[in-house]
C-alpha cells in the first residue's frame, strides 16, 4: 500500500477492512441536503453482484453498520455486517449488475447492463450496503479514523445506520475504482440515470462475475 498525507492511496480488497460490528438495525437510505430520510426498508434475502470497469465518486464516506432484512425460507428476520459507502455524486462505466434466483425450473438471472457506449451512468446522493468488494482503488484527499458523527463529512452518513458518533469511518474527495467486482445487499440513491439499459432474464446461473476459487 502507497500512503501519502491527504494525498492518494491504491490497494485491493479493502472494503473487509471497513466492517466494524455495530450493534444496532441499520436503516438504509439517502440522506437528502436537508437530513431527510428519502428511503428506509427491510432488505431481502438475496444479494447481488455488480460489476464495472470504473466508478468515479466524489465525496467519500465509508463506514460499518448493519442491514437487517428477510431471510429467504425463513420468517425470521437476520442482520448483514455491510459497509456503507455514500458519495454525492458517481459516475459508473459499463456496469453490470446480476441477481440469480431459483425457481421450480431452474435457476434464472435477472442481469442488468449500462453505462457503455462512453455514456457512464450516473447516480447522485448514492449509499451502497457493500458485503465484498474487489477493485484497484485510488484516493485523493484521504483522511482515515474520522469520527463518522464529528459533522464535517460532505456526503453525510444515512440516518438511522449510526449506532455511536465515534465510531470510525474515512472519507476522501474522490475515489476512483476500477475492475470493480462487488456483492451488495442495497442500493440507494436520489437519481441514477442509466443509458442504453438492458434488462434480461437468462435460464441458468450467470452472474457478472463468477466467485474466485
Amino acid at each position: 500500500m502507497i500512503s501519502q498525507v491527504r494525498g492518494g492511496t491504491r490497494w485491493k480488497r479493502f472494503a473487509l477492512v471497513m466492517v466494524p460490528s455495530i450493534a444496532a438495525t441499520a436503516a438504509v437510505g439517502v440522506g437528502l441536503a436537508q437530513g431527510a430520510l428519502a428511503a428506509s426498508f427491510s432488505v431481502s434475502g438475496q444479494d447481488f453482484k455488480v460489476s464495472a470497469d470504473q466508478l468515479v465518486g466524489d465525496n467519500l464516506i465509508q463506514y460499518g453498520s448493519l442491514a437487517e432484512g428477510a431471510q429467504l425460507g425463513s420468517k425470521e428476520k437476520t442482520k448483514h455486517p455491510v459497509t456503507i459507502s455514500g458519495f454525492s455524486r458517481a459516475e459508473i462505466t459499463n456496469m453490470c449488475q446480476s441477481l440469480v434466483t431459483p425457481t421450480p425450473i431452474g435457476n434464472i438471472t435477472l442481469q442488468l447492463r449500462t453505462g457503455h457506449k462512453g455514456r457512464p451512468a450516473v447516480a447522485e446522493n448514492i449509499y451502497l450496503d457493500v458485503a465484498e468488494l474487489d477493485a484497484d482503488a485510488k484516493f485523493e484527499s484521504l483522511d482515515i479514523g474520522v469520527a463518522v458523527g464529528d459533522g464535517s463529512h460532505t456526503t453525510k452518513p444515512v440516518p438511522g445506520t449510526v449506532a455511536d458518533g465515534g465510531l470510525f469511518s474515512q472519507r476522501a474527495k474522490k475515489a476512483t475504482l476500477t475492475n470493480v467486482r462487488q456483492k451488495a445487499w442495497a442500493t440507494t440513491a436520489g437519481t441514477f440515470t442509466l443509458p442504453d439499459l438492458k434488462l434480461r432474464l437468462l435460464s441458468g446461473d450467470k452472474p457478472c462475475y463468477q466467485d474466485e476459487k
